[in-house]
């Protein structure tokens, strides 16, 4: 039970983060390039590479690697059970 806890945390952590967010809406609309995606942020590119080694190794997105090109996509998967388990911790019994 307290790994639980202990997931769901570390979980919202790495959702905690605002460019981190931003990233995220951007590619609910399909795959994207880094290249397209640090177009549209006002980061650098190590600090991009930085958001997306986080996002990728909690799961969050997939990288598909395209020659020397990274293309970025949402791991619907976790994002469901994500979503699943945040609603947990919001339902309200009326």
């Amino acid at each position: 039970m307290e790994r639980k806890y202990t997931e769901d945390a570390k979980a919202f952590k790495v959702l905690s983060d605002e460019n981190r967010l931003r990233i995220l809406e951007m590619l609910y609309s399909g795959e994207k390039c880094a290249c397209v995606l640090l177009e549209e942020l006002e980061i650098t590119q190590p600090t991009l590479s930085h958001h997306m080694k986080i996002l990728e190794e909690s799961g969050f997105i997939m990288v598909r690697k395209n020659g020397k090109w990274s293309n970025y996509s949402i791991c619907q998967g976790k994002m469901k059970q994500f979503n699943d388990r945040l609603s947990d911790y919001t339902r309200i019994n009326i």
